[in-house]
C-alpha cells in the first residue's frame, strides 16, 4: 500500500461540512491501495462539535497530533459570542456588525494571514519533516480552508521536494467572505502572493467546483482536477415523510444567503391558499443568522417556522429524508457561482426534490439539471418560484411528490475516493 500523509485542520470531533470530505476519503482509501496517515491539531478550537463522526474513523489509522496556538481563544475573552460567530463564518452585514466584531474582523484579516491558524505552520513543518523522512513517505495532501494548511505543504515541498497535492474545498482570494475581512492593501497583496506561490509549487491541484478550476487555470499551469463532495450510504431506512408540507434547509443559513424573495413567495401563498397555509412548515436545521430570522418575522411567516438548530449528522440525514422539499440557497454574487455545498449531494441521495436558489450560471445549477434532482431559480425569479412550489404542493396533496434522478452514483463517496486514489497512485 502507498502511504500518503494528509494535513487537515478539521477532523472529528469537529462538526459541519468541513470535516466530512476527508473523513469520507479516509474511510474508503484502503479499498484502493492507499494507506492514509493523518496530521491534525491536538487542541483545536472548533465552532461546531459532532462526536458522531468519530465512529466513522477506520480502525488502525495513524493519526498524528501536535499542539496548535489559536488566537480565537484569547479573542473570546472580549466576546465569546462574536469570536464563535466569526470562526464559524456567520458574519453579519456591515450595518449590523458590532464594534467588537468590526475590530476582530480587521485584526483577523490584516494580522493573521492567510488565517488565524498560521501559527501552526512552522512547528508543523519542523515536526513533519523528520517524520516523513523516518517513515519514507514521499506524498502529502493539504486540504483547506484554512489555507494555512497549504503553507505547511509549501514548506515541506521546499525542504524535501516530495510530491504535494493541494485540495481546495473552497477558493482562496475569491471566497465569499474575503471582502468582509476589511483587508488593507498590504494584506490583500500578501494573500494573492501566497495563493500564487502555493498554486505554482504544488504538483497537483484538486478543487470541488468547475468555476474554481477555471479561475485557477488563469493563475497556474499546474494540473487541476475537479473532485466534488458527495454522499455516503447512510443506515437510515424506512423514513416516513412528514404529514405536513415541510420545506427544509439543512445547514448554516448565513446573512448573505437570506432569500428575501422566497420569504415573500411563502407569505403570499399563505395568504392566497388556505390549504397551503394549513400544512406549510418551514424547517431550518443548523445555525441561522439573526438577519435571516429577522426578515422571516418581518415577512409574517414565522408562525410556520420550525427552528431546530445544529443536530448530529445522522439526524440531519433523517430530517432531510422526511422533508417534502429541500432548500438549497447560495449567495447572489458572482464569486459564489463556484460554491457547491456538500449538502447538495446528500440532498440528491435523499430522493426529495431540491429547490435551488442562487446566482445565474452557478455550478450547483449544472449538477441539479444534469441529475434531474430539482429546479433552479435566481434570487429575482418570483413567478417561477411561486409556480414550482404550487406544482410541488399539488403533487404533495395527491401523494405524488417524488423525484426521478439520473446518474447520481458518480457522486457517491466511494466512487469519488476511487477517482482520488487513481490520482494519488499516478502522480
Amino acid at each position: 500500500m502507498k502511504k500518503v500523509l494528509i494535513v487537515a485542520y478539521y477532523w472529528p470531533p469537529a462538526g459541519g461540512p468541513g470535516v466530512q470530505r476527508w473523513l469520507k476519503f479516509v474511510k474508503y482509501l484502503r479499498h484502493y491501495n492507499i494507506e492514509p496517515v493523518l496530521y491534525v491539531p491536538e487542541n483545536p478550537t472548533y465552532p461546531i462539535i459532532d462526536t458522531s463522526f468519530e465512529n466513522e474513523i477506520p480502525d488502525g489509522i495513524t493519526i498524528l497530533k501536535q499542539p496548535i496556538f489559536e488566537p480565537y481563544r484569547f479573542a473570546s475573552f472580549f466576546s465569546k459570542k462574536e469570536t464563535k460567530t466569526i470562526s464559524s463564518g456567520m458574519i453579519a452585514t456591515e450595518k449590523k456588525q458590532s464594534l467588537i466584531q468590526r475590530v476582530l474582523l480587521f485584526i483577523r484579516g490584516n494580522f493573521f494571514i492567510p488565517d488565524a491558524r498560521v501559527f501552526w505552520v512552522k512547528p508543523s513543518i519542523n515536526y513533519l519533516q523528520k517524520y516523513l523522512v523516518d517513515q519514507n513517505i514521499d506524498t502529502i495532501v493539504t486540504t483547506g480552508p484554512p489555507h494555512s494548511m497549504h503553507l505547511i505543504g509549501l514548506g515541506l515541498k521546499k525542504k524535501l521536494n516530495l510530491t504535494w497535492i493541494t485540495d481546495f474545498r473552497d477558493p482562496w482570494t475569491t471566497i465569499g467572505y474575503h471582502d468582509k475581512l476589511k483587508l488593507g492593501k498590504r494584506a490583500s497583496l500578501k494573500h494573492q502572493k501566497l495563493e500564487k506561490e502555493v498554486l505554482e509549487n504544488t504538483d497537483q491541484i484538486i478543487v470541488t467546483s468547475f468555476t474554481t478550476q477555471k479561475e485557477f487555470k488563469e493563475l497556474t499551469t499546474q494540473p487541476i482536477t475537479v473532485i466534488t463532495n458527495g454522499y455516503d450510504t447512510e443506515n437510515i431506512q424506512n423514513i416516513e415523510l412528514d404529514s405536513d408540507f415541510t420545506i427544509s434547509h439543512i445547514g448554516s443559513l448565513l446573512s448573505g444567503r437570506n432569500p428575501l424573495l422566497l420569504w415573500k413567495v411563502f407569505a403570499d401563498l399563505i395568504k392566497e391558499n388556505k390549504a397551503f397555509s394549513k400544512v406549510f412548515k418551514l424547517q431550518l436545521v443548523g445555525a441561522v443568522s439573526d438577519d435571516v430570522l429577522s426578515t422571516i418575522h418581518q415577512s409574517g411567516i414565522h408562525e410556520h417556522l420550525e427552528l431546530i438548530g445544529y443536530v448530529p449528522h445522522s439526524k440531519a440525514i433523517e430530517l432531510q429524508k422526511k422533508s417534502q422539499l429541500l432548500l438549497l440557497i447560495e449567495i447572489n454574487r458572482e464569486e459564489t457561482k463556484c460554491i457547491i455545498p456538500g449538502k447538495l449531494f446528500e440532498y440528491m441521495a435523499s430522493s426529495r426534490p431540491i429547490l435551488a436558489i442562487g446566482p445565474e450560471g452557478a455550478d450547483i445549477f449544472k449538477i441539479i439539471k444534469d441529475t434531474n434532482t430539482g429546479t433552479c431559480h435566481r434570487h429575482t425569479d418570483y413567478d417561477s418560484l411561486k409556480k414550482v412550489i404550487l406544482v410541488h404542493f399539488e403533487n404533495y396533496q395527491k401523494k405524488q411528490l417524488h423525484v426521478n434522478s439520473n446518474n447520481i452514483e458518480q457522486y457517491s463517496r466511494k466512487e469519488l475516493t476511487k477517482k482520488l486514489s487513481s490520482l494519488l497512485l499516478k502522480i
